[in-house]
């Protein structure tokens, strides 16, 4: 009889690494110096919305754009879920998201990252995944240690290491149960004993 070999033998699996604010800089710069309008439109989106793939390459125009402006702050509705999200925008990511806006001549209704292929109409999943080992690699990076959920987590990571505020969190990734968040930020027993032995009391 043959043996089977388990789908997951000699993969890394489980929580993809956030990206370091200085690895974020760096894709960023290769990303300008390229200008690649596009990426650099999706990464920043990417890092602000802290949304999932899904949602992030299936914003329309429309979730970003008012009256030919970018918006502060917008909601969409998850995929996932079936709730309400809201994030920011900040500045530098309206400037480079309405720069992407007018190279394509995005309409109000169209996808904000169009697929290139007549096939799909918007950028798909596997696409920005794509896209991501590729941002990773180029400033050598292991690229299998990252995924779509590096860039959610990467603001969220950042402010929990600086807050350690949960429930903030939970509203920031629209999670329903406050324990999903914990799971998802990898809050551990040694991350609750620090910030315990920090308090002085």
């Amino acid at each position: 009889m043959e043996k089977r070999v388990a789908w997951n033998k000699g993969k890394i699996i489980g929580q993809k690494a956030p990206l370091k604010p200085q690895e974020i800089w760096s894709i960023r710069t290769r990303l300008e110096i390229a200008k690649n309008t596009r990426e650099l439109a999706l990464l920043n989106l990417g890092i602000d919305s802290k949304l999932r793939g899904c949602d992030l390459v299936s914003l329309k125009v429309s979730d970003v754009m008012r009256s030919g402006e970018v918006l502060a702050r917008t909601s969409i509705v998850q995929h996932k879920t079936g709730t309400p999200v809201q994030f920011e925008i900040t500045a530098q990511t309206r400037k480079t998201v309405k720069a992407w806006i007018e190279l394509k001549s995005l309409k109000f209704d169209d996808f904000l990252f169009p697929s290139r292929k007549q096939s799909v109409p918007h950028m798909t999943t596997r696409g920005y995944d794509r896209i991501l080992h590729k941002w990773v690699e180029s400033i050598g990076l292991d690229p299998s240690l990252y995924g779509t959920h590096s860039i959610r987590r990467t603001k969220v990571s950042i402010l929990y290491k600086r807050d350690k505020n949960i429930r903030a969190i939970q509203l920031l990734l629209g999670h329903k149960k406050i324990e999903s968040t914990v799971r998802y930020l990898g809050i551990d027993v040694q991350d609750a004993l620090d910030a315990s032995e920090n308090l002085d009391i």
